[in-house]
């Protein structure tokens, strides 16, 4: 499945006649960026997920690392991954778990998922004791389709969660679901909860692309999850599109385009179709079954029965359509691909992250979560099966953890700042790595490397580094083809 050079020259240079050029064709085929081009034919998604340098981590020394930072900590991001969903999507890769057959069977089995992340998080708190006192900025409840559950177990979760960590009035509850699946009903249930923000995977307003993903809803559905959720007053209503998907053309994304200026949702997350797996890099969480897509003769027999993938070239002119059509129409990008209306401020949860002031812990809990802090990270067992032993046994179910050494930590912190596409503040990381700088080694090579490629700009007067709108298109192949803390080819870089 993988492309060769030639082959993703060939594919980068194939465009639609009915939209320009995409920018960013010229620096991905300069000889001099084949390693970038290499990446972002079949990147995963690269701002998701920072991996340490130090494989094999004890869970338990993340644990206490963990323990340390959260003694005194800003806001961190607290999310529950709920894993349940309908039916599987042909693209997703993430871990989840189908709910199927009768009604009394899948409510008990969503009410069951309740039950083990509730007292999954309870072995958090005893064994991580800050957990229960530190401040949380976002709360997040992700999935799979978490607005899926029952009434009563939406109650019970979302109350566990008020009950027992450090919420306050500067918390922000937000919820995830499928558009299906925000009835008026859940949405006045959600409300009357503290939720503020909502988010859903519309990914396409285009019928026909939706089915061919596997999706169960159409794109007027998705209409009126936007509608019914402005009219229940939530402050935040966000929705995801994806571009790149089979059968998707330009013209298709332009039309996702004019439905997201009209409908005016509060924020847009933009992403690429990505079918290379998230575990061989590490960036994403995939779960243990691949996606339909990923499968090299699936991807075959669609093409043998007529349907199409769009090039590479036709990807990034669906991309800047989006990019170009969402600041012209009143969104800031702020981080990569994350567009919230002018004057909002990025998405919160990210920003707790990734903000260069900022980068505070995030802590997960549920099958397949992310959870980091400065010194590691770490992802809970993606195996159902595993994941519920470990529960049941009173162990907190982490299923690996890297750690990030001295130098691993500074080029962290530079790539998460970088993916908010804003300028990076030599003062902030001085305060943050004394002794360190962006203008010296081994910073300054890299750095004069990405300024001769038209990649960045360096202010050193000025304390500065900033991406090019150029460099901020491929900030995701950058960040993790560049930036690593010893890299020898990327010191090595023209």
């Amino acid at each position: 499945m993988a492309m060769g050079y030639r082959e993703a020259l060939a594919s980068l240079r194939e465009i639609d006649a009915s939209a320009p050029p995409p920018a960013v064709a010229d620096a991905l085929a300069a000889p001099e960026n084949r390693h970038l081009l290499e990446y972002v034919v079949e990147d995963p998604f690269g701002a998701h997920v920072f991996p340490g340098n130090e494989s094999g981590y004890p869970t338990e020394s993340f644990l206490d690392d963990l323990e340390a930072q959260l003694a005194d900590t800003g806001p961190i991001h607290l999310w529950s991954y709920i894993p349940t969903c309908a039916y599987r999507c042909r693209f997703c890769q993430y871990p989840v778990v189908l709910l199927k057959g009768a009604p009394e069977v899948t409510e008990a089995k969503a009410n069951q998922w309740v039950d083990w992340n509730i007292r999954e998080a309870r072995l958090w708190l005893a064994r991580v004791p800050s957990l229960a006192t530190a401040p949380v900025g976002e709360f997040n409840v992700f999935g799979g389709t978490p607005s899926l559950l029952p009434r009563d177990a939406i109650r019970r979760l979302l109350d566990f969660y008020r009950e027992n960590f450090g919420f306050g009035p500067d918390t922000t509850i937000r919820f995830e679901g499928d558009p299906t699946t925000f009835a008026p009903d859940k949405l006045e249930l959600l409300a009357e909860l503290g939720c503020t923000k909502l988010s859903s995977g519309v990914q396409s307003f285009d019928d026909e692309v939706l089915r061919q993903c596997g999706r169960e809803h159409t794109g007027e559905l998705c209409v009126e999850f936007i509608r019914n959720a402005h009219a229940f007053g939530f402050d935040w209503v966000s929705i995801d599109l994806m571009y790149g998907l089979l059968d998707q053309t330009v013209d298709s994304v332009r039309r996702d385009l004019e439905i997201v200026l009209t409908e005016r949702p509060t924020a847009v997350v933009c992403t690429k179709l990505h079918l290379k797996s998230y575990s061989d890099t590490r960036t994403g969480v995939a779960g243990v079954q691949p996606a339909a897509w990923q499968l090299p003769d699936y991807r075959d027999r669609l093409v043998r029965a007529g349907h199409r993938w769009p090039p590479l070239g036709e990807q990034y002119q669906m991309r800047e359509i989006l990019t170009e059509g969402l600041r012209a129409g009143g969104y800031t990008e702020h981080p990569t691909m994350y567009f919230a209306r002018d004057g909002l401020g990025p998405e919160k949860w990210k920003s707790i992250m990734v903000d260069q002031d900022r980068q505070e812990a995030e802590v997960a809990i549920g099958l397949g979560g992310s959870s980091s802090c400065r010194a590691s990270e770490a992802i809970t067992d993606v195996n159902w099966k595993r994941y519920v032993e470990k529960v049941e046994a009173g162990r907190v179910p982490l299923g690996s953890a890297t750690g990030f050494s001295g130098p691993a930590r500074e080029a962290r912190a530079i790539k998460m700042a970088l993916s908010t596409l804003r300028p990076l503040d030599e003062g902030v990381h001085r305060r943050r790595f004394p002794g360190g700088s962006l203008f010296a080694e081994p910073w300054r090579g890299r750095f004069e490397s990405l300024a001769v490629r038209g990649l960045v700009r360096m202010d050193e007067p000025g304390g500065r580094v900033e991406l090019t709108p150029i460099g901020e298109v491929l900030v995701e192949a950058i960040i993790n083809t560049e930036l690593d803390a010893a890299d020898p080819r990327a010191a090595a870089m023209p």
